[in-house]
This record gives structure tokens, sequence and C-alpha cells, in this order.
């Protein structure tokens, strides 16, 4: 059997993953989203490696680690990748129902450790981004800035790699429009997926010496 590669997160990674096709869920389901799009990359190049998703619409990381036993550990994936935050910056703004940012670096790195101790052996974190799309989601920096430093210290603290997910969007948003890469300045268009999947391939293939043959 090839190894396990997990996909962790909330609906940018879902990315309608929980409702599957034609509305019935199925555990097997990638959803319509990045994970999708770099199984089929590795479908080519590594046709033994599993790709699994387990990214579940608004969760925050309280939420990963409510679940992490059953959706992480019990997976035993060699290479785990994890993309949160957007929903702990989110809830401030929509229900006064604020994430403090020293509760979010301590659950989420206690969920890596987890997952470092049991068996993961590559690990890359994806930065939570927002682009200005309503424009009130300009606002949303003040929260969401120190939570993507959060994550980079959490990258460099557990020898992960880091997917810069945020500069990324931002650049392209520029140059293309907010709407090309996103719905709402948070959920991915497909092109928005598929810049995603990319910038996890290029760190993949970094990390491993390169993709296949």
């Amino acid at each position: 059997m090839g190894k396990i590669l997990l996909f962790q997160g909330d609906s940018v990674t879902d990315a309608e993953r929980t409702y599957g096709p034609k509305g019935v869920y199925h555990p097997g389901y990638l959803g319509e989203g990045y994970p999708k799009f770099i199984a089929e990359t590795l479908a080519k190049l590594e046709p033994d490696s599993i790709v699994k998703n387990r990214g579940v619409s608004g969760n925050r990381v309280r939420d990963l680690k409510a679940r992490w036993e059953d959706d992480c550990l019990r997976l035993k994936p060699e290479v785990l990748t994890v993309l949160i935050g957007i929903n702990d910056t989110w809830r401030k703004y929509d229900s006064n129902d604020e994430t403090p940012l020293e509760q979010f670096e301590a659950d989420y790195d206690e969920i890596l450790t987890a997952a470092r101790e049991k068996s993961v052996h590559q690990l890359f974190l994806m930065e939570p981004f927002v682009l200005p799309f309503p424009e009130d989601r300009a606002a949303w920096r003040v929260t969401l800035d120190p939570m993507i430093h959060a994550v980079r210290r959490l990258a460099k603290k557990h020898g992960a790699y880091l997917v810069p997910l945020d500069g990324m969007f931002a650049k392209t948003g520029v140059e293309l429009g907010y709407d090309v890469v996103t719905l709402d300045g948070v959920h991915p268009t497909e092109e928005g997926h598929r810049m995603i999947a990319e910038a996890w391939l290029a760190a993949y293939a970094a990390a491993n010496g390169g993709l296949g043959e």
C-alpha cells in the first residue's frame, strides 16, 4: 500500500466534500477543490499514493482538535496538510465569537504535535488568506495577520513546509481581479483552487526532490 496523504481544514479544503456527488455523502469523495486537483496529478506521478480529504466546512482549529483522533490520527497519514484559520477570524466579525490568538496557536500546536508523534513524516501548513472582496473583508486583516504569523511560527517549530497562500492570492487578485480567484474573498473559484493545488505540488516536489520519474 502506498503512503497516505491527508488534507485537513475548513470549507476551502472541504469544497463540497461533505455533501458528496448529488448531495449523497461518500467517505472517499475528495470534493471539487484543490485536494481533487492534487489527487489527479499524483495519480499519474505517484499511483500508489492514497489521497484523503477530511476538511469540514465551518471548522475552526478547536473543531480540528475535537475530531483529531478520528479524522487524523486514526488514519495514520504519512503526509499531512492543514489549512485552517479563516473561520477563527470570520466568527469574530459575524458572530462576535473571537478565537484568542494564544488559544489558536496552542490548539494548533497540540494537534500538530500529536500528528508528528503518531505517523506524520512530512507536514505542510498552508496560510489562511482573505481578499477585500467585498471591501469589508479588509478589516479582517487585524485578526487574520497575527494568525498567519502563528502558522509560520508553527511551521518552523514542527519542521513543516510552509505554503504561503496569503501573498499569492493577494498578488493574483490584484493582477487578475479578486473575483477571478475567490467567490467572496475567502472561498476560491476553480481557478483559485488550481492555484492552491499548484502551490502545494511545488512545495511537495521541493520536499521530495521532484515528482515522479
